[in-house]
């Protein structure tokens, strides 16, 4: 079989702090009325695995077409799954709770959970928005550990105001939290492990607060680094770390970008639209908020029929 771009179904997940501007911003399909906070984009997990909607592969899931295409999608002899990325879109309409997750050693020390790395891409963010990056310098575990029962966590927590196309990132140990107003793209590594520390005293409709991990959070926080250490970029190589790397294009209307082959590669549209086209299959037509899945061995051509901004994610 040719290979060609791949578009997949989102995975809706509704959240406590979530809302419908996906709905409003990028024409997503959501349960009327659903707190719909995370558009899981690409996915690769026991529970939850991306199901491919375009060309002859369609109705089957990522990890099927790598087991059928192997290489001509990944550029591997040697991958191993599961598939290196987990790509989700955030409406926090409203605050997500403290949190952190772990690095691999943590997870080896503790015999449970999956690493994550990631770096939140701000979309778009109301003004005075706010995200937790780190603690602030010179905070201990004892003293962090003390603030949680004080109830008071976020007084040693690194607040940062963000602006629209500013990339931040977290990598994995990195206590965190995402402040209400701000549209996110969250790339990371394929793990759905988080430690919540705090949660702002928040409950359910059924006045049911959500499950805290405060002794595995303790345990992979590093308290080392501050948010003053974790850097934040908005042009070019926005993230060269050894787990994944993003780079961020813009284009014109009327503009083309050749693919060529060696290297798979995942795009994310933020804004704008247009179509991937090449000699051997149909056309492939994106709009902003869409994520494609470029194969190893695709060669193409993507043309942009409006002015567009997207983000290029490599591992």
């Amino acid at each position: 079989m040719t290979v060609y771009p791949l578009k997949f179904r989102p995975i809706f997940k509704e959240r406590i702090w979530g809302g419908q501007v996906l709905k409003t911003v990028f024409g997503k399909e959501l349960p009327e009325g659903a707190k719909i906070g995370e558009s899981w984009e690409l996915a690769d997990l026991p529970e939850d695995k991306s199901e491919i909607i375009n060309g002859p592969l369609a109705g089957i899931t990522i990890d099927k077409a790598i087991e059928e295409l192997g290489a001509a999608i990944t550029g591997r002899d040697d991958y191993k799954p599961p598939f290196p990325l987990l790509i989700k879109i955030l409406d926090a309409n409203d605050i997500l709770s403290v949190q952190v997750h772990p690095d691999p050693d943590t997870c080896r020390r503790m015999g449970k959970g999956d690493p994550k790395t990631e770096c939140w891409y701000i979309i778009d963010a109301a003004q005075d928005a706010v995200i937790y990056k780190g603690l602030k310098k010179g905070v201990t575990k004892e003293q962090f550990a003390q603030s949680i029962e004080d109830g008071n966590c976020e007084e040693l927590l690194d607040k940062v105001q963000v602006k629209k196309g500013e990339c931040h990132f977290l990598p994995a140990g990195t206590c965190h939290a995402i402040g209400p107003g701000l549209l996110i793209a969250e790339i990371q590594t394929p793990s759905d492990t988080t430690y919540r520390v705090f949660d702002w005293n928040r409950v359910d409709d059924s006045g049911k607060g959500r499950q805290l991990h405060i002794a595995d959070a303790l345990e992979s926080i590093h308290f080392d680094p501050s948010g003053d250490d974790l850097f934040v970029k908005t042009a070019g190589r926005l993230i060269d770390s050894d787990v994944f790397k993003v780079d961020k294009g813009r284009q014109t209307a009327g503009g083309e970008v050749l693919l060529s082959p060696g290297k798979m590669k995942v795009v994310m549209f933020i804004t704008g639209a247009g179509c991937i086209t090449a000699e051997a299959t149909e056309n492939v037509c994106f709009k902003k908020g869409d994520t494609l899945l470029i194969p190893a061995a695709f060669e193409g051509v993507m043309q942009f029929e409006s002015d567009t901004e997207h983000l290029t994610i490599t591992v």
